[in-house]
């Protein structure tokens, strides 16, 4: 088994009708760092991640660069929903009913745009701690030279 990932990230695109408004969503209430890669155009750092493949019945997906892709739904995850949910509550974030899966506790937030993100604390084990490590830093190979004896060091100092 390889090693390393074949890819070395993941790029999700959210279509929003306020992508101005649901990036400082991004950027001031929920904290994460971006890179403005050009007229005010934001891409967001975020923390690990996983992916779950579930069936679905017609065609979920969309069109994106004359391509049909696959459909996703967006959840945010964290240790305790209820913490969670209080301290989105403290700047102005509207969330749903929290409801008991089998799998999680989930809830929905409400973006400026009127989008909404599922967030959900997981009670299954999780996968995005298996995520690939940062590359460790290669020992630099310590190089011996040979000394060349008195005449060597003679022929330096002259």
């Amino acid at each position: 088994m390889c090693p390393v990932a074949i890819v070395n990230a993941v790029h999700l695109l959210i279509y929003t009708s306020n992508p101005e408004a649901d990036r400082g969503f991004f950027r001031d209430v929920l904290g994460f760092k971006s890179v403005d890669v050009g007229h005010g155009w934001l891409i967001f750092g975020l923390p690990p991640a996983e992916a779950a493949f579930h069936p679905v019945e017609g065609d979920a997906g969309q069109k994106h660069a004359g391509h049909a892709m696959l459909g996703s739904a967006v959840y945010l995850m964290c240790d305790d929903i209820t913490a969670t949910i209080e301290a989105l509550a403290a700047k102005n974030v509207a969330s749903t009913e929290v409801q008991k899966e089998q799998w999680g506790i989930r809830s929905t937030i409400r973006l400026p745009s009127g989008g909404e993100l599922g967030l959900y604390q997981p009670t299954h084990e999780v996968a995005y701690t298996l995520g690939a490590a940062a590359p460790k830093k290669k020992a630099r190979a310590t190089v011996k030279r040979k000394s060349k004896g008195r005449k060597a060091k003679k022929a330096r100092r002259r």
